[in-house]
């Protein structure tokens, strides 16, 4: 099954439990011992039904050989451990040597003696254990580093959260095949960036002089701060575009959208809470909104409460507001492409590839190329 969205437009996302599968092993290791309840480190560990989810798609079994890039605090390097068995093995890497002296003194403590904590980069890899049945990674990458396809055994998966453009990052979980590696499942991802030959943190931009509101923004985008200055202060354009979805997940796909298709892609724009309270802005979320900018102009998504479906689901309308002196015109475009995808992408299926041979991008048939160094990324609705 290739990752993607398809069927019932209004359909619930399932949820995964940690009953069975992979998963069923979250309760026979002790999260206390690597995230204690008052430290500030459970702030920077994944939360269990996260952890849980994470451990479905890369689908780890008895015996396998696994790399997880980036340590943490060993929580989920124990989890895999626990999965793989004495017969198997766990190698993760960090370039951090806090990091690393804590996780492995976590791992000590819970007994765990089938992981070893490797002071190095993460995207170089490990070749000395290599080759990995599993190969994942717990921080956001945007080029994966060719070295852990290269560990893979065949058969392997490569599990990694992929920022694909601008603040769009979605988990895949990809598997070789003839004519290269095809994504067999994907879901929204928030995790850390990673450090090293593979950093890519954001870049934060102020909004508002009381910093209450700003952007990420990445590498691959482009925003003139100075020209944004006062944006707030020229107006608001309000477009709404008719467009209704049961929640979070579904925007995810209008999100992927639109940054493929968007100039200057989306970028998360952080909201605090007194900007909110103040109307200043209308965020989609309690943390902000994804937005995109061109030049002096700012537009974001934001949701209003809608009908019900006939499952008897709340629905909310996707909707645009723009700010700046052509905002009103970068509102309408993003919300022409919201109505564009509800018509003719909604329910099609979303592929990701690494293909041998590289396609032309082909936007009027779904399909769109994502430049790389090292490993570009081919995102087509099929």
């Amino acid at each position: 099954m290739r990752a993607g969205h398809g069927g019932n437009a209004y359909s619930k996302v399932p949820t995964v439990t940690p009953d069975n599968g992979p998963a069923a092993d979250l309760h026979g290791v002790p999260r206390d011992l690597f995230v204690p309840v008052h430290s500030d480190a459970a702030d920077d560990a994944d939360e269990p039904d996260v952890v849980a989810a994470v451990l479905e798609q890369l689908d780890p079994g008895p015996g396998h050989n696994v790399f997880v890039a980036g340590a943490g605090t060993g929580y989920n390097a124990a989890l895999i451990a626990a999965v793989v068995g004495e017969h198997g093995h766990v190698t993760t890497l960090d370039g951090d040597p806090d990091t690393v002296d804590a996780a492995r003194a976590h791992l000590a403590a819970a007994g765990v003696t089938n992981v070893d904590v490797v002071l190095a980069d993460p995207a170089r890899g490990h070749p000395a254990d290599a080759r990995y049945d599993r190969v994942i990674a717990t921080v956001g990458v945007h080029d994966i580093p060719t070295a852990w396809l290269h560990q893979l055994a065949p058969g392997g998966r490569l599990l990694v959260p992929l920022r694909l453009r601008g603040a769009t990052t979605r988990r895949i979980a990809f598997e070789r095949e003839s004519d290269g590696w095809h994504g067999v499942n994907s879901e929204p991802a928030a995790v850390m960036p990673g450090r090293g030959i593979g950093a890519d943190g954001p870049q934060r931009i102020h909004l508002t002089d009381d910093h209450t509101i700003g952007l990420q923004v990445h590498r691959d985008q482009t925003v003139d701060a100075a020209a944004l200055t006062g944006v707030f202060d020229t107006g608001r354009h309000e477009r709404w575009t008719g467009v209704l979805f049961p929640g979070e997940a579904l925007f995810a796909w209008i999100d992927l959208w639109l940054a493929c298709t968007l100039d200057n892609a989306l970028m998360r724009m952080d909201v605090a809470l007194p900007a909110a309270h103040r109307g200043i802005v209308a965020p989609s979320f309690n943390w902000g909104s994804m937005a995109t900018v061109r030049g002096a102009d700012l537009a974001y998504l934001t949701t209003r409460p809608a009908s019900f479906a006939p499952d008897g689901i709340k629905l909310y309308e996707a909707g645009v507001v723009g700010h700046g002196p052509t905002g009103e015109a970068l509102a309408d475009e993003t919300a022409d492409q919201i109505q564009h995808w509800n018509t003719h992408c909604r329910n099609r299926t979303v592929t990701f590839t690494m293909p041998t041979v590289l396609p032309a991008t082909d936007p009027a048939a779904g399909r769109f190329v994502l430049p790389r160094k090292h490993n570009p990324v081919v995102v087509t609705w099929t």
